[in-house]
Formats: structure tokens, sequence, C-alpha cells
């Protein structure tokens, strides 16, 4: 039996689970669920390699429900009604804790596949854990999304990962028979980005390549991972480091390497709609104001390409890749909404300035709501001077022009109208 070190040291309680405290932990929003017994249909999303599968499973055997699995690259319609019959059978309707249905990568069902399982959910014949690395919203019919709870899991950090390593050394009688001693672990890291899957994959090969005693640096593991590369998977793998160098090629303004990569990921059959989003993003949060035109580009570009899909697609995504990289680049707005949001997060919900509030009764007007605001339409230029946010925060700069032709104009345009408050 070749069951790899991920299933052999694979979490079977709460406890045991690593990381997603917002989650399991003693206050974590599943924790409770679990404890009350009442386990609402669910849709688990995040990237690969971060537990997904096991914490369905965790659900199942903590709360005592049968557990039924179907995984959406194979299975259809057909055997989605099978396994609910045997569901009901089991249980359903009429028992205290209905079976728990869970489906890994949910985002690959049809349509029609996806509305097979309404009933069953509306029903309660069964309690739906999908798993997801796709963001839900695109990728789930919204009548099954209304019925099910989203919860977000985020990537392991690095003592996630060092905490995995050591339970293997610990928990494994194969590894513990290695003797192995982590000298250097910058490599595994490295290669696993993130997907403890793939960092247990990786670490068992070097592990077992080796006789006892085994010393683990980043010379031994570079050398293990290069002689046994691993093709473009667009299940896990190299499909998210492939991504990355193409989203990086396009934000360092190099059409040569952003359509390298776009190859590579039409030759791995990648999803065509996945390669769009991450165009889209692209267009937004390396691109934005410096060429506004870029988000339209993608958008229709995603818009095509979902209506004819391959083999023409790949000419439209091409197109795409080649005008992003072409554009002239900015992170302003990416980094203004994230500096707004670390300041929210460090200032909490400051009051809404007087003059800032709705005022649409009597008693509102009354208490000052909306009082001295200055509609900027009534002056020279549809601008006139007053303060948009709290007392605690005034003056402070969120966002920031970058350098480029139309932002300089943006720059301008504030400096023209606010003088020293948007001074750069």
């Amino acid at each position: 039996m070749n069951e790899p070190l991920a299933e052999r040291i694979r979490p079977k309680t709460l406890d045991d689970y690593i990381s997603q405290q917002h989650l399991v932990g003693k206050t974590g929003i599943l924790t409770q669920h679990i404890k009350k017994g009442i386990i609402p249909s669910l849709i688990l999303w995040g990237p690969p390699g971060i537990g997904k599968t096991t914490l369905a499973n965790i659900i199942a055997e903590e709360s005592k429900r049968p557990f039924y699995t179907l995984s959406a690259i194979n299975s259809g319609v057909k055997d989605i009604r099978e396994v609910i019959d045997k569901a009901r059978q089991s249980g359903g309707l009429f028992t205290v804790k209905n079976p728990i249905l869970f489906i890994d990568e949910i985002h690959r069902f049809s349509k029609s596949q996806q509305d097979s399982l309404l009933a069953a959910v509306e029903k309660g014949w069964v309690t739906l854990i999908g798993a997801t690395t796709e963001n839900p919203s695109f990728e789930v019919i919204p009548a099954l999304l209304s019925r099910a709870q989203v919860y977000i899991l985020n990537s392991f950090d690095k003592t996630d990962l060092v905490d995995l390593l050591n339970r293997a050394m610990e928990k494994d009688s194969i590894i513990k028979n290695k003797q192995v001693v982590l000298k250097e672990i910058d490599a595994l890291i490295q290669v696993s980005s993130g997907d403890a899957r793939k960092l247990l994959n990786v670490f068992e090969l070097v592990v077992t390549s080796e006789d006892a005693p085994v010393t683990i640096t980043n010379e031994l593991v570079l050398s293990k991972v290069q002689k046994n590369t691993v093709r473009y998977d667009k299940t896990g793998e190299q499909h998210y480091d492939i991504v990355s160098a193409f989203i990086k090629s396009i934000r360092g303004s190099d059409p040569n390497g952003a359509v390298y990569w776009l190859a590579r990921m039409i030759e791995g059959g990648e999803d065509v709609k996945f390669i769009a989003r991450r165009l889209l993003i692209a267009a937004s949060e390396d691109i934005g104001n410096a060429n506004p035109t870029a988000l339209i580009m993608a958008n229709t570009t995603f818009q095509a390409v979902a209506t004819i899909g391959y083999p023409e697609s790949r000419i439209l995504l091409s197109q795409c890749a080649i005008y992003l990289a072409n554009s002239p680049k900015s992170n302003s707005s990416y980094m203004a909404i994230n500096n707004a949001i670390e300041l929210v997060r460090n200032t909490g919900d400051l009051s809404i300035p007087l003059h800032l509030r709705n005022a649409p009764t009597k008693l509102m007007k009354d208490l000052d709501y909306g009082k001295n605001y200055k509609y900027a339409h009534n002056f020279e230029n549809n601008f006139v001077t007053q303060e948009f946010l709290p007392k605690e925060i005034e003056n402070r700069k969120i966002y920031d022009p970058s350098n480029n032709a139309r932002e300089n104009d943006f720059r301008h345009f504030l400096k023209t109208r606010w003088k020293d408050k948007y001074n750069y």
C-alpha cells in the first residue's frame, strides 16, 4: 500500500487541525455549529492543499453524520442522483442529523449538475459541503449559493507549514525511521507555495530518497525537485506557479513572457474563464487608472472567451495579455483600498460627520443630520472645500497617484482643488 504522507497524517479531529482558527478555533463559527449539532450547507473556498477535504471529513465525524463524497471531475448528474438516493435512505428529512454530501471542486460542476443538487439541499435530504479554489460568486449558481454559507480558508503561513513537517516527523513511522533533521526549510516552503499537500509530497520524496539519517538542506530539496519536475496540472501543483508567472510577466511589461505562460496554461487545458478572470484582476491591480481602457478590454475578453471557448479564445486571450503587458502600470488603486482597509481596522467604526449624514426625516434634520453640507455643484468648478473623513483621521492620505501621464493629471487636479491637503 503506497499511501502518501499527506494521507497518513491527515487530521481526524478539530484539535489536530492546523490553522483556520477563525473557523475551527474555540470560538470559531464551525466549532459553534458542531457543538450545537446544526450544520448548514456550506462552501469552503480557498487555495489548494489547505485542508478543505480534511475539514469536511472532520465536520462529518464530529457531528456523527453519514458522509458521502463526489468529485466534480468524474461525476455526472446520474452519479449525483444515486448518491442523493443513498443519503435519503440513510438519513434525510425525518432524522435529527441528515447526511453530509461533500463535493470536491464543485466549481467544475456544470449548471445542470448543480441544479440537480437543489431539491436535496432545499428539502434537507443532505447537508451539502462544497470545496472550491475558485470564487463561488462566479462558479456556483445563485440558487445553490443562496442556500449555502461561504467560508474562506486562508493560506498556510510559514509557522503552519513548519508545524506540519514536525507532525510528520513525530507521528509517521516511515519518516521517524529516517531520523530527519530540518537544517534548512526555505526551499521546502518555497516549492510548496503554501500548499500543505505539495509540501508533504516533496518532503516525503526527499526523505525517502536518502539513507538515514537525513539532513534536510535547501540544496538537497532543490536537487530532488528539479529531477522530478511535474508538468502543468490545472488541479494543483504548478497551477498557481504558472499563473503567477503569467501575471508577473504582465506586471513587468513583458509581452513575450505573458504569451509564453499563457501558452503553457492553454496547452495544459486550463479553463479559459480562469485565465480571463486573472486578466481582469491584473487590469485593475497593476494598470488601474494609468490606462482605464485596460479594464474594459479585459472585461470584454472575459465575456467573449466565455462564449466561444477553445481553440479560438486563445487568440483573444493573447491579444488582451499583450495589450495589458504594453500598458502603463499603476497599483495606486490597489494600494489605496489596502490603506483604507488597514485604517478602518485600526480605528474602528468612527463616527460619520454630521454634515455627511442622510436626513430624510424631520427628526434627523432637528438632530443636525446633513447640516452645513455644501453641495459641490452649487460652487465654481463644481467644487467646494469640506472634510469627507471622520474628525479623528482628518487630512489622512490614503490615495497616492502613481507617476504616469493620466495619474499626473489626477495629481494636478487634486493639487488645484485641495491645495496643501493633496500636496504630494
